[in-house]
Protein backbone atom coordinates (compact mmCIF):
# COMPACT_ATOMS: atom_id res chain seq x y z
CA UNK A 1 0.00 0.00 0.00
CA UNK A 2 1.58 3.62 -1.25
CA UNK A 3 1.77 6.67 1.39
CA UNK A 4 -0.50 8.26 1.94
CA UNK A 5 2.00 11.32 2.30
CA UNK A 6 3.72 10.76 -0.66
CA UNK A 7 7.55 12.46 -1.26
CA UNK A 8 5.77 14.31 -4.07
CA UNK A 9 3.14 15.71 -2.30
CA UNK A 10 5.11 16.23 0.63
CA UNK A 11 7.41 18.40 -1.69
CA UNK A 12 4.04 20.55 -3.43
CA UNK A 13 3.19 21.12 0.21
CA UNK A 14 5.87 22.23 2.42
CA UNK A 15 9.02 22.77 0.40
CA UNK A 16 8.18 26.64 -0.45
CA UNK A 17 8.19 26.99 3.80
CA UNK A 18 11.54 25.09 4.60
CA UNK A 19 12.67 27.19 1.48
CA UNK A 20 11.73 30.76 3.44
CA UNK A 21 12.57 29.48 6.53
CA UNK A 22 16.17 28.88 5.36
CA UNK A 23 15.95 32.23 3.89
CA UNK A 24 14.98 33.49 7.47
CA UNK A 25 17.58 32.10 9.64
CA UNK A 26 19.98 33.33 7.33
CA UNK A 27 18.50 37.00 6.70
CA UNK A 28 17.43 37.19 10.58
CA UNK A 29 14.36 39.34 9.16
CA UNK A 30 10.81 39.19 10.73
CA UNK A 31 9.04 36.20 9.30
CA UNK A 32 6.45 33.55 10.33
CA UNK A 33 3.72 31.11 8.69
CA UNK A 34 1.87 30.94 11.95
CA UNK A 35 -0.51 33.83 12.26
CA UNK A 36 -0.94 34.85 15.98
CA UNK A 37 -4.18 35.75 16.10
CA UNK A 38 -6.84 34.15 16.86
CA UNK A 39 -9.10 34.67 14.23
CA UNK A 40 -7.26 33.43 12.06
CA UNK A 41 -7.92 30.01 12.19
CA UNK A 42 -11.27 28.51 11.02
CA UNK A 43 -14.24 30.21 11.02
CA UNK A 44 -13.58 32.43 8.70
CA UNK A 45 -9.73 32.11 8.71
CA UNK A 46 -7.83 29.15 7.32
CA UNK A 47 -9.43 26.69 5.84
CA UNK A 48 -8.91 22.72 7.66
CA UNK A 49 -7.92 24.41 10.84
CA UNK A 50 -10.30 24.92 14.07
CA UNK A 51 -11.48 27.66 15.12
CA UNK A 52 -11.94 29.44 18.20
CA UNK A 53 -15.71 27.20 19.52
CA UNK A 54 -14.14 23.83 17.34
CA UNK A 55 -10.73 24.47 19.41
CA UNK A 56 -12.65 24.79 22.59
CA UNK A 57 -14.87 21.64 21.92
CA UNK A 58 -11.94 19.67 20.92
CA UNK A 59 -10.33 20.21 23.91
CA UNK A 60 -13.22 19.70 26.46
CA UNK A 61 -13.22 16.51 24.15
CA UNK A 62 -10.11 14.77 24.94
CA UNK A 63 -10.78 15.36 29.15
CA UNK A 64 -11.77 12.98 30.98
CA UNK A 65 -10.72 10.60 28.27
CA UNK A 66 -7.54 8.13 27.52
CA UNK A 67 -4.75 8.65 25.00
CA UNK A 68 -4.26 5.87 23.28
CA UNK A 69 -1.33 6.04 21.23
CA UNK A 70 -0.96 2.18 20.37
CA UNK A 71 2.79 2.20 21.44
CA UNK A 72 4.42 -0.97 21.93
CA UNK A 73 5.19 -2.12 26.01
CA UNK A 74 2.12 0.15 27.20
CA UNK A 75 1.99 -1.73 30.69
CA UNK A 76 -1.24 0.16 32.23
CA UNK A 77 -2.21 4.19 32.46
CA UNK A 78 -1.19 7.14 34.08
CA UNK A 79 -2.82 10.50 34.69
CA UNK A 80 -3.28 13.04 37.07
CA UNK A 81 -2.86 16.69 35.93
CA UNK A 82 -4.99 19.51 38.06
CA UNK A 83 -4.67 22.31 36.20
CA UNK A 84 -3.63 25.49 38.20
CA UNK A 85 -6.81 27.17 37.33
CA UNK A 86 -8.34 24.18 39.58
CA UNK A 87 -10.20 21.37 37.43
CA UNK A 88 -8.70 18.26 37.00
CA UNK A 89 -7.75 17.46 33.73
CA UNK A 90 -9.10 13.76 33.88
CA UNK A 91 -6.77 12.52 30.92
CA UNK A 92 -5.16 8.95 30.94
CA UNK A 93 -1.68 8.86 29.04
CA UNK A 94 -0.37 5.11 28.71
CA UNK A 95 2.73 4.41 30.53
CA UNK A 96 5.95 2.31 28.95
CA UNK A 97 7.91 -0.41 29.73
CA UNK A 98 10.75 1.29 28.32
CA UNK A 99 12.56 -2.08 27.85
CA UNK A 100 9.71 -2.96 25.43
CA UNK A 101 9.23 0.57 23.77
CA UNK A 102 12.78 1.52 23.40
CA UNK A 103 13.86 -1.20 21.18
CA UNK A 104 10.97 -0.99 19.00
CA UNK A 105 11.63 2.89 18.56
CA UNK A 106 15.02 1.91 17.01
CA UNK A 107 13.54 -0.31 14.98
CA UNK A 108 12.63 2.12 12.81
CA UNK A 109 15.86 4.08 12.51
CA UNK A 110 17.46 2.43 8.88
CA UNK A 111 14.51 3.66 6.82
CA UNK A 112 14.40 6.85 8.78
CA UNK A 113 18.07 7.92 7.69
CA UNK A 114 17.64 6.48 4.19
CA UNK A 115 14.58 8.88 3.63
CA UNK A 116 17.61 11.52 3.69
CA UNK A 117 17.76 15.41 5.02
CA UNK A 118 14.73 16.72 2.74
CA UNK A 119 12.18 13.71 3.18
CA UNK A 120 12.39 14.41 7.27
CA UNK A 121 11.90 17.82 6.95
CA UNK A 122 9.67 17.87 5.17
CA UNK A 123 7.63 14.81 6.95
CA UNK A 124 8.31 17.42 10.41
CA UNK A 125 6.34 20.36 8.32
CA UNK A 126 3.86 18.20 7.89
CA UNK A 127 3.36 17.80 11.40
CA UNK A 128 3.70 21.23 12.58
CA UNK A 129 1.34 21.88 9.93
CA UNK A 130 -1.10 19.67 11.51
CA UNK A 131 -0.32 20.84 15.16
CA UNK A 132 -1.21 24.64 13.50
CA UNK A 133 -4.63 24.11 12.16
CA UNK A 134 -4.95 23.00 15.65
CA UNK A 135 -3.55 25.96 17.89
CA UNK A 136 -7.49 26.63 19.20
CA UNK A 137 -6.88 23.32 21.01
CA UNK A 138 -3.61 23.24 22.11
CA UNK A 139 -4.20 26.97 23.47
CA UNK A 140 -6.33 25.50 25.74
CA UNK A 141 -4.29 22.36 27.00
CA UNK A 142 -1.22 24.70 27.34
CA UNK A 143 -3.38 26.82 29.61
CA UNK A 144 -4.30 24.34 31.59
CA UNK A 145 -1.17 22.96 32.44
CA UNK A 146 0.91 25.76 32.97
CA UNK A 147 -1.60 28.16 33.84
CA UNK A 148 -0.90 30.99 31.49
CA UNK A 149 -3.43 33.29 30.58
CA UNK A 150 -4.83 32.07 27.38
CA UNK A 151 -3.86 34.39 25.13
CA UNK A 152 -0.60 34.00 25.78
CA UNK A 153 -1.01 30.20 25.86
CA UNK A 154 -2.03 30.53 22.94
CA UNK A 155 0.44 32.60 20.87
CA UNK A 156 2.97 31.13 23.23
CA UNK A 157 2.24 27.73 22.85
CA UNK A 158 0.69 27.67 19.35
CA UNK A 159 2.83 29.97 16.61
CA UNK A 160 5.57 30.63 19.01
CA UNK A 161 6.38 27.26 19.37
CA UNK A 162 5.74 26.31 15.95
CA UNK A 163 7.94 28.62 14.67
CA UNK A 164 10.74 27.52 17.14
CA UNK A 165 10.07 24.05 16.26
CA UNK A 166 10.15 24.50 12.24
CA UNK A 167 13.77 26.86 12.77
CA UNK A 168 15.18 23.95 14.00
CA UNK A 169 13.93 21.95 10.71
CA UNK A 170 15.94 24.62 8.83
CA UNK A 171 19.26 24.23 10.88
CA UNK A 172 18.67 20.52 10.95
CA UNK A 173 18.51 20.61 7.37
CA UNK A 174 20.91 23.41 6.48
CA UNK A 175 24.08 21.61 8.59
CA UNK A 176 22.94 17.70 7.06
CA UNK A 177 23.41 18.77 3.33
CA UNK A 178 26.70 20.51 3.67
CA UNK A 179 28.32 17.33 2.60
CA UNK A 180 27.12 16.41 -0.65
CA UNK A 181 25.06 13.31 -0.98
CA UNK A 182 27.77 11.20 -3.54
CA UNK A 183 30.95 12.53 -4.70
CA UNK A 184 33.42 10.89 -7.34
CA UNK A 185 37.01 11.40 -6.14
CA UNK A 186 40.54 10.59 -8.37
CA UNK A 187 44.21 11.42 -7.60
CA UNK A 188 46.60 11.32 -10.23
CA UNK A 189 49.36 8.83 -10.52
CA UNK A 190 51.62 10.11 -12.92
CA UNK A 191 52.00 7.69 -15.74
CA UNK A 192 49.87 5.66 -14.12
CA UNK A 193 46.26 5.55 -14.14
CA UNK A 194 44.43 7.23 -11.40
CA UNK A 195 43.49 6.56 -8.19
CA UNK A 196 39.58 6.18 -8.16
CA UNK A 197 36.88 5.90 -6.02
CA UNK A 198 33.31 6.69 -5.62
CA UNK A 199 31.95 7.57 -2.47
CA UNK A 200 28.72 8.05 -0.53
CA UNK A 201 27.90 10.16 2.31
CA UNK A 202 24.63 10.00 4.81
CA UNK A 203 23.42 12.04 7.84
CA UNK A 204 22.62 8.91 10.42
CA UNK A 205 21.02 9.92 13.77
CA UNK A 206 23.18 9.16 16.48
CA UNK A 207 20.13 7.02 18.34
CA UNK A 208 17.52 8.08 20.69
CA UNK A 209 16.80 11.20 21.53
CA UNK A 210 15.01 11.78 25.30
CA UNK A 211 13.29 15.19 25.63
CA UNK A 212 12.48 15.59 29.29
CA UNK A 213 9.82 18.54 29.09
CA UNK A 214 9.30 21.85 31.45
CA UNK A 215 5.81 22.74 33.59
CA UNK A 216 5.39 26.55 32.43
CA UNK A 217 6.21 25.87 28.21
CA UNK A 218 6.04 22.10 26.95
CA UNK A 219 5.88 23.13 23.84
CA UNK A 220 7.73 26.16 23.18
CA UNK A 221 10.53 24.70 25.14
CA UNK A 222 10.33 21.05 23.86
CA UNK A 223 9.70 21.50 19.96
CA UNK A 224 13.28 22.82 18.98
CA UNK A 225 14.67 19.61 20.77
CA UNK A 226 11.86 17.62 19.67
CA UNK A 227 12.04 18.39 15.54
CA UNK A 228 15.84 18.93 15.68
CA UNK A 229 16.22 15.36 16.76
CA UNK A 230 13.67 14.17 14.40
CA UNK A 231 15.24 16.06 11.28
CA UNK A 232 18.49 14.42 11.76
CA UNK A 233 17.61 10.82 12.13
CA UNK A 234 16.88 10.35 15.66
CA UNK A 235 13.72 8.77 17.62
CA UNK A 236 12.36 11.07 20.16
CA UNK A 237 11.15 9.60 23.54
CA UNK A 238 8.98 12.42 25.02
CA UNK A 239 9.03 12.76 28.56
CA UNK A 240 6.96 15.37 29.72
CA UNK A 241 6.41 17.13 32.94
CA UNK A 242 4.03 15.40 35.07
CA UNK A 243 1.69 18.61 35.71
CA UNK A 244 2.10 19.36 31.65
CA UNK A 245 1.60 15.64 29.67
CA UNK A 246 -2.07 16.99 27.63
CA UNK A 247 -0.14 19.41 25.09
CA UNK A 248 3.17 17.26 24.35
CA UNK A 249 0.84 14.11 24.46
CA UNK A 250 -1.10 15.72 21.48
CA UNK A 251 1.95 16.51 19.44
CA UNK A 252 3.17 13.20 19.77
CA UNK A 253 -0.46 11.52 18.87
CA UNK A 254 -0.24 13.94 15.52
CA UNK A 255 3.21 13.12 15.02
CA UNK A 256 2.70 9.48 15.29
CA UNK A 257 -0.36 9.70 12.75
CA UNK A 258 2.08 11.83 10.06
CA UNK A 259 4.77 9.31 9.85
CA UNK A 260 2.58 6.43 9.65
CA UNK A 261 1.03 8.01 6.76
CA UNK A 262 4.55 9.12 5.38
CA UNK A 263 5.42 5.11 5.35
CA UNK A 264 7.37 5.34 8.26
CA UNK A 265 7.36 4.17 11.64
CA UNK A 266 5.06 5.74 14.04
CA UNK A 267 7.15 4.60 16.69
CA UNK A 268 9.96 6.78 15.71
CA UNK A 269 7.92 9.20 18.29
CA UNK A 270 7.04 7.79 21.52
CA UNK A 271 5.52 9.31 24.86
CA UNK A 272 7.07 8.08 28.34
CA UNK A 273 4.12 9.33 30.91
CA UNK A 274 4.98 8.51 34.51
CA UNK A 275 3.29 7.75 37.27
CA UNK A 276 2.80 9.76 40.38
CA UNK A 277 6.29 10.03 42.33
CA UNK A 278 8.01 8.13 39.54
CA UNK A 279 10.91 10.01 38.48
CA UNK A 280 11.89 7.98 35.93
CA UNK A 281 13.67 10.89 33.91
CA UNK A 282 16.69 10.00 35.72
CA UNK A 283 16.57 6.19 34.89
CA UNK A 284 15.75 7.21 31.51
CA UNK A 285 18.47 9.44 31.09
CA UNK A 286 21.38 7.02 31.40
CA UNK A 287 20.40 4.15 29.24
CA UNK A 288 22.65 3.21 26.52
CA UNK A 289 20.02 3.82 23.79
CA UNK A 290 19.51 7.19 24.99
CA UNK A 291 21.82 9.15 22.65
CA UNK A 292 20.43 13.30 22.75
CA UNK A 293 18.92 14.46 25.56
CA UNK A 294 16.71 17.88 26.04
CA UNK A 295 16.17 19.56 29.34
CA UNK A 296 14.47 22.14 30.57
CA UNK A 297 13.90 22.72 34.24
CA UNK A 298 16.21 22.98 37.71
CA UNK A 299 19.53 23.67 38.05
CA UNK A 300 20.04 20.83 39.73
CA UNK A 301 18.59 18.20 37.62
CA UNK A 302 20.43 19.42 34.73
CA UNK A 303 23.68 19.57 36.49
CA UNK A 304 23.01 15.95 37.21
CA UNK A 305 22.05 15.19 33.78
CA UNK A 306 25.19 16.82 32.59
CA UNK A 307 27.59 14.70 34.73
CA UNK A 308 25.51 11.36 34.58
CA UNK A 309 24.33 11.23 31.29
CA UNK A 310 27.71 10.48 29.57
CA UNK A 311 26.66 8.57 26.72
CA UNK A 312 24.55 11.19 25.60
CA UNK A 313 24.94 14.28 23.95
CA UNK A 314 22.96 17.20 26.60
CA UNK A 315 21.79 20.00 26.02
CA UNK A 316 20.20 21.99 28.63
CA UNK A 317 18.41 24.89 29.59
CA UNK A 318 18.91 25.73 33.81
CA UNK A 319 18.01 28.94 35.93
CA UNK A 320 19.76 32.19 35.34
CA UNK A 321 19.49 35.34 37.52
CA UNK A 322 18.04 38.25 34.63
CA UNK A 323 19.20 41.71 35.18
CA UNK A 324 18.19 44.83 34.16
CA UNK A 325 20.78 48.14 34.17
CA UNK A 326 19.16 50.99 34.90
CA UNK A 327 21.53 54.40 33.98
CA UNK A 328 19.67 56.67 32.22
CA UNK A 329 17.03 57.13 29.41
CA UNK A 330 15.67 59.81 26.93
CA UNK A 331 11.89 57.94 27.47
CA UNK A 332 11.53 57.54 31.59
CA UNK A 333 7.36 56.77 30.76
CA UNK A 334 8.61 53.98 27.98
CA UNK A 335 10.97 52.74 30.11
CA UNK A 336 8.66 52.22 33.46
CA UNK A 337 5.81 50.97 30.93
CA UNK A 338 8.29 48.34 29.11
CA UNK A 339 9.53 47.08 32.71
CA UNK A 340 6.24 46.74 33.99
CA UNK A 341 4.89 44.91 30.97
CA UNK A 342 7.99 42.58 31.50
CA UNK A 343 7.68 42.00 35.09
CA UNK A 344 3.81 41.28 35.03
CA UNK A 345 3.70 38.61 31.96
CA UNK A 346 2.75 34.96 33.34
CA UNK A 347 3.47 36.35 36.56
CA UNK A 348 6.97 36.49 36.26
CA UNK A 349 7.38 32.40 35.30
CA UNK A 350 9.28 32.53 32.51
CA UNK A 351 13.21 31.76 32.24
CA UNK A 352 13.65 35.32 30.34
CA UNK A 353 11.71 37.43 32.71
CA UNK A 354 13.88 40.21 34.40
CA UNK A 355 14.74 39.51 38.33
CA UNK A 356 17.35 42.20 39.12
CA UNK A 357 17.17 45.85 38.77
CA UNK A 358 20.26 47.57 39.33
CA UNK A 359 20.29 51.19 40.05
CA UNK A 360 22.66 53.78 41.15
CA UNK A 361 21.68 55.16 44.55
CA UNK A 362 22.72 58.29 43.25
CA UNK A 363 19.82 58.15 40.57
CA UNK A 364 19.54 58.36 36.95
CA UNK A 365 19.44 60.76 34.72
CA UNK A 366 15.98 60.96 32.59
CA UNK A 367 14.07 63.05 29.75
CA UNK A 368 11.94 64.67 32.71
CA UNK A 369 14.53 65.36 34.99
CA UNK A 370 16.81 63.56 37.36
CA UNK A 371 15.46 60.91 39.09
CA UNK A 372 16.35 59.44 42.29
CA UNK A 373 16.83 55.78 43.04
CA UNK A 374 14.07 55.96 45.34
CA UNK A 375 12.08 57.77 42.70
CA UNK A 376 12.95 55.17 39.92
CA UNK A 377 11.82 52.12 42.17
CA UNK A 378 9.12 53.90 42.90
CA UNK A 379 7.02 54.74 39.67
CA UNK A 380 7.93 51.29 38.62
CA UNK A 381 6.34 50.26 41.01
CA UNK A 382 3.62 52.33 40.47
CA UNK A 383 3.43 51.55 36.46
CA UNK A 384 3.15 48.22 37.46
CA UNK A 385 -0.02 49.01 39.30
CA UNK A 386 -1.17 50.98 36.98
CA UNK A 387 -0.86 48.07 34.73
CA UNK A 388 -2.87 45.72 36.58
CA UNK A 389 -4.80 48.06 38.64
CA UNK A 390 -7.75 46.46 36.44
CA UNK A 391 -8.66 42.68 37.82
CA UNK A 392 -9.64 41.65 34.40
CA UNK A 393 -6.83 43.18 32.88
CA UNK A 394 -4.51 41.56 35.33
CA UNK A 395 -5.54 38.23 34.91
CA UNK A 396 -5.06 38.05 30.97
CA UNK A 397 -1.29 39.52 32.01
CA UNK A 398 -0.54 37.17 34.94
CA UNK A 399 -2.23 34.09 34.08
CA UNK A 400 -2.14 31.47 37.56
CA UNK A 401 0.59 30.64 39.21
CA UNK A 402 2.31 27.26 38.23
CA UNK A 403 2.46 25.58 41.66
CA UNK A 404 2.62 25.87 45.00
CA UNK A 405 6.11 26.22 45.12
CA UNK A 406 6.16 29.76 43.39
CA UNK A 407 3.41 30.95 45.85
CA UNK A 408 5.79 29.56 48.75
CA UNK A 409 8.76 31.80 47.30
CA UNK A 410 7.04 34.44 46.84
CA UNK A 411 5.98 34.49 50.53
CA UNK A 412 9.00 34.38 51.45
CA UNK A 413 10.99 36.63 49.52
CA UNK A 414 8.75 39.53 50.63
CA UNK A 415 10.79 38.76 54.16
CA UNK A 416 13.90 39.45 52.33
CA UNK A 417 14.13 43.76 52.34
CA UNK A 418 12.06 46.32 52.32
CA UNK A 419 9.20 45.80 49.75
CA UNK A 420 8.36 48.47 47.12
CA UNK A 421 5.13 47.15 46.23
CA UNK A 422 3.52 44.32 47.85
CA UNK A 423 2.32 41.48 46.05
CA UNK A 424 -1.50 40.99 46.02
CA UNK A 425 -4.31 38.60 44.97
CA UNK A 426 -6.14 38.90 41.98
CA UNK A 427 -9.70 37.32 41.77
CA UNK A 428 -10.53 35.39 38.82
CA UNK A 429 -14.10 34.82 38.01
CA UNK A 430 -13.96 32.11 35.26
CA UNK A 431 -11.61 29.77 37.62
CA UNK A 432 -11.87 30.68 41.18
CA UNK A 433 -9.51 28.04 42.63
CA UNK A 434 -6.65 29.58 40.37
CA UNK A 435 -3.86 31.41 42.54
CA UNK A 436 -3.13 35.07 40.63
CA UNK A 437 -0.82 37.10 42.06
CA UNK A 438 0.97 40.59 40.95
CA UNK A 439 4.89 41.28 40.94
CA UNK A 440 6.62 41.85 44.17
CA UNK A 441 9.04 44.11 44.08
CA UNK A 442 11.96 44.13 47.10
CA UNK A 443 14.67 47.19 47.50
CA UNK A 444 18.24 44.95 48.54
CA UNK A 445 21.39 46.74 48.88
CA UNK A 446 24.04 45.67 46.32
CA UNK A 447 27.12 47.70 47.90
CA UNK A 448 29.32 44.25 48.93
CA UNK A 449 27.20 41.54 47.09
CA UNK A 450 28.52 37.77 48.76
CA UNK A 451 27.79 34.41 47.71
CA UNK A 452 24.63 34.78 49.71
CA UNK A 453 23.02 37.51 48.78
CA UNK A 454 19.32 36.78 47.85
CA UNK A 455 19.36 38.57 44.24
CA UNK A 456 22.60 36.17 43.30
CA UNK A 457 20.13 32.82 42.98
CA UNK A 458 16.61 32.75 40.25
CA UNK A 459 13.96 33.60 42.48
CA UNK A 460 11.27 32.21 39.99
CA UNK A 461 8.18 33.73 39.96
CA UNK A 462 6.42 37.28 40.64
CA UNK A 463 9.46 38.35 42.44
CA UNK A 464 12.08 41.01 41.42
CA UNK A 465 14.71 42.94 43.58
CA UNK A 466 15.53 46.51 43.30
CA UNK A 467 19.35 46.59 43.93
CA UNK A 468 20.83 49.96 44.71
CA UNK A 469 24.62 49.95 43.64
CA UNK A 470 27.09 53.00 43.92
CA UNK A 471 27.38 53.79 40.60
CA UNK A 472 26.55 52.33 37.02
CA UNK A 473 29.87 50.97 37.02
CA UNK A 474 29.59 49.01 40.19
CA UNK A 475 25.94 47.90 38.51
CA UNK A 476 27.95 46.62 35.46
CA UNK A 477 30.93 44.72 37.40
CA UNK A 478 27.75 43.00 39.22
CA UNK A 479 26.23 42.16 36.37
CA UNK A 480 29.23 40.78 35.14
CA UNK A 481 29.86 38.79 38.56
CA UNK A 482 25.84 37.60 37.81
CA UNK A 483 26.54 36.23 34.69
CA UNK A 484 29.68 34.69 35.11
CA UNK A 485 28.90 32.79 38.55
CA UNK A 486 25.07 32.40 37.74
CA UNK A 487 24.43 32.69 34.22
CA UNK A 488 21.31 34.90 32.46
CA UNK A 489 19.09 34.13 29.49
CA UNK A 490 18.55 37.98 29.12
CA UNK A 491 20.10 40.99 30.07
CA UNK A 492 18.50 43.98 29.70
CA UNK A 493 19.59 48.14 30.00
CA UNK A 494 18.73 51.81 29.35
CA UNK A 495 21.28 54.31 29.12
CA UNK A 496 21.77 57.24 26.73
CA UNK A 497 26.03 57.03 27.74
CA UNK A 498 27.64 55.70 24.38
CA UNK A 499 30.51 54.71 26.84
CA UNK A 500 28.12 52.72 29.08
CA UNK A 501 26.53 51.35 26.16
CA UNK A 502 30.24 50.15 25.00
CA UNK A 503 31.06 48.81 28.79
CA UNK A 504 27.67 46.48 28.53
CA UNK A 505 27.96 45.29 25.11
CA UNK A 506 31.61 44.03 26.71
CA UNK A 507 30.65 42.45 29.71
CA UNK A 508 27.70 40.79 27.54
CA UNK A 509 30.54 39.48 24.91
CA UNK A 510 33.12 38.92 27.24
CA UNK A 511 30.50 36.86 29.16
CA UNK A 512 27.99 35.50 26.33
CA UNK A 513 24.78 36.50 27.03
CA UNK A 514 22.14 38.25 24.94
CA UNK A 515 21.55 41.70 25.70
CA UNK A 516 18.48 44.35 24.77
CA UNK A 517 18.87 47.97 25.00
CA UNK A 518 16.92 51.05 25.07
CA UNK A 519 13.44 49.08 25.13
CA UNK A 520 10.70 51.34 25.30
CA UNK A 521 7.83 50.40 23.06
CA UNK A 522 6.25 46.62 22.00
CA UNK A 523 9.56 44.58 22.29
CA UNK A 524 10.42 43.22 25.45
CA UNK A 525 13.58 41.82 27.00
CA UNK A 526 11.48 38.71 27.98
CA UNK A 527 10.60 37.91 24.90
CA UNK A 528 12.35 36.50 21.35
CA UNK A 529 11.42 35.59 17.59
CA UNK A 530 12.41 32.59 16.04
CA UNK A 531 14.30 32.81 13.21
CA UNK A 532 16.11 35.92 14.22
CA UNK A 533 16.68 36.09 17.96
CA UNK A 534 18.69 33.93 19.94
CA UNK A 535 17.10 32.35 22.83
CA UNK A 536 20.20 32.20 25.09
CA UNK A 537 23.72 31.79 24.11
CA UNK A 538 25.00 28.46 25.67
CA UNK A 539 28.02 30.53 26.86
CA UNK A 540 26.72 30.91 30.64
CA UNK A 541 25.65 28.95 33.38
CA UNK A 542 21.75 29.48 32.13
CA UNK A 543 21.81 27.06 29.53
CA UNK A 544 24.32 24.85 27.51
CA UNK A 545 22.88 25.26 24.49
CA UNK A 546 21.09 28.35 21.89
CA UNK A 547 17.74 28.57 20.46
CA UNK A 548 18.54 27.85 17.48
CA UNK A 549 21.94 27.83 15.70
CA UNK A 550 23.81 25.34 14.15
CA UNK A 551 25.73 24.21 17.08
CA UNK A 552 21.96 23.11 18.48
CA UNK A 553 21.40 20.67 15.84
CA UNK A 554 24.86 19.75 14.27
CA UNK A 555 25.69 16.91 16.82
CA UNK A 556 22.19 15.21 16.68
CA UNK A 557 23.96 13.60 13.56
CA UNK A 558 26.90 12.13 12.09
CA UNK A 559 28.08 12.13 8.70
CA UNK A 560 29.00 8.55 7.57
CA UNK A 561 30.96 7.31 4.50
CA UNK A 562 31.19 4.64 2.63
CA UNK A 563 33.96 4.37 -0.21
CA UNK A 564 33.81 1.72 -3.08
CA UNK A 565 37.20 1.71 -5.61
CA UNK A 566 35.92 2.61 -9.65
Amino acid sequence: MAAELSPHLLTEKHRPTLDRALDAIRSRAYWSPHPEHPKAYGEGGSPGSLGAADGKAAFDAVLNTRIDLGQPGTDGWTGGEVSPYGPELGVEYPHADPDVLIPAMRAGMPAWRDAGPETRALVCLEMLARISARTHEFGHAVMHTSGQAFLMAFQAGGPHAQDRGLEAVAYAYEEQIRAPRTADWSKPQGKRDPIELHKTFTAAGRGISLLIGCNTFPTWNGYPGLFASLATGNPVLVKPHPRAVLPLALTVQLAREVLTEAGFDPNLVALAAERPGEGIAKSLAIRPEIKIIDYTGSTAFGDWLEANALQAQVYTEKAGVNTIVVDSTDDYRGMLSNLAFSLSLYSGQMCTTPQNLLIPRTGITTDIGEKTYEDVVGDIAAAVTGLLGDDARANALLGALVNPEVRARLEKAAQLGEVALTSREVANPDFPEAVVRTPLIVKLDGTKPDDESPYLSECFGPVSFAVSVDSTADAVELLRRTIRDKGAMTVGAYTTSPEVEGALVDVCLDESAQLSLNLTSGVYVNQTAAFSDFHGSGGNPAANAALCDGAFVSNRFRTLEVRRQR
